[in-house]
């Protein structure tokens, strides 16, 4: 499946593995390069500038050199104490080969990453977003629709949705996620106008992810009915995994809407990384989408995106067969 997406970044098959939070390190991310696919160390997980330098250099010998991205989570906007311009600096200097972007607007940093290379992906969660980066002029867009794992915005736009009118809309190379976790809709995605997917949730029980296998198992019993959403009161709705923690931010976001104070003791990222240290996965707001219902085995990476690609061939193969003349079908 050659498309704009393995032109841009030179990889063999049109599946991103998105950033994950405290869990998409050196590991994880060499993993996806490796199996053709393209990946993106969190530069959120690692605080300190030197400890993501290292997670950067460990990347780039786990991959033999071969591309792969940072990703740079902003805030909305610029708080006092941000590394942002710290994160970009380190990433040229290292000559990371793109980044992944996301929160704000992106536009003071494109000439310092133009001017070295680095292709550009910012992520959105709504196609009007996507239309002001193309504007600006980032290298390619990924839009992700309601069914996603942690933020997918307000406007609510389901997946199928934001594909067709994106892919109508824009000109530049264009990612869809949110719910994708099958090689179906990975072809599907493509139809609609798509130049490749991204995926986190379906990856979350990859081998490579270090967090602890009472997590992954819960990922493999829950289904695509299993998870919920928070914070809308904040305007910043989350999709997480049903546990004690979203229930208990549901019922402070009833009572008290928009009260930050209290809701910050549950949805603090450090509660979080605790249940994937634990496998405990009762607490912690834990981004997950709804695409948990395809996960179904622990196993490397390599051997689900190897899934990943089976499943999309044979969608195309019931693709040819739909096209085949009707006096050819009836033999």
């Amino acid at each position: 499946m050659r498309t704009r997406i393995t032109d841009l970044l030179g990889i063999r098959v049109p599946i991103i593995a998105g950033g994950l939070q405290w869990l998409s390190d050196a590991n994880y991310v060499a993993a996806a390069v490796n199996a053709g696919s393209m990946g993106f160390i969190t530069a959120a997980s690692f605080p300190e500038i030197n400890d993501l330098r290292e997670e950067i250099q460990k990347c780039r010998d786990l991959t033999d050199g071969k591309p792969f991205g940072v990703n740079v989570s902003m805030l909305p906007k610029l708080v006092e104490g941000e590394k942002t311009q710290e994160v970009f600096d380190l990433i040229v200097e290292e000559n990371v080969a793109c980044v992944e972007t996301s929160g704000r607007n992106p536009q003071p940093y494109l000439p310092q990453l133009k001017e070295a290379g680095i292709k550009v992906i910012h992520k959105v969660p709504a196609v009007k977003y996507a239309l002001k980066a193309q504007s600006i002029g980032v290298d390619a867009v990924t839009v992700v629709g309601a069914e996603c794992g942690g933020h997918p915005g307000m406007e609510m736009v389901g997946t199928m949705v934001q594909a067709a009118v994106a892919g109508r809309s824009l000109d530049i190379p264009l990612i869809i996620g949110g719910g994708i976790g099958s090689g179906e809709q990975l072809v599907a995605a493509l139809a609609l106008g798509a130049d490749g997917v991204i995926i986190g949730t379906r990856f979350l029980v990859a081998k490579e992810i270090w967090a602890h296998e009472g997590y992954k198992q819960r990922l493999l019993e829950a289904g695509e009915t299993e998870t919920t959403l928070v914070l809308q009161s904040l305007r910043n709705t989350a999709r997480a995994l049903r546990n004690e923690t979203t229930e208990a931010v549901q019922g402070i976001e009833s009572e008290a809407p928009g009260d930050l104070q209290k809701l910050m003791p549950y949805i603090s990222g450090k509660v979080g990384k605790i249940a994937y240290e634990t496998g405990d996965w009762s607490k912690g707001l834990l981004a997950v989408g709804q695409s948990v219902a395809f996960a179904d085995a622990i196993e490397p990476l390599a051997d689900i995106i190897a899934k990943l690609e089976r499943e999309a061939q044979a969608a195309m193969a019931r693709l040819e067969k739909i096209n085949t003349p009707v006096s050819d079908f009836q033999k």
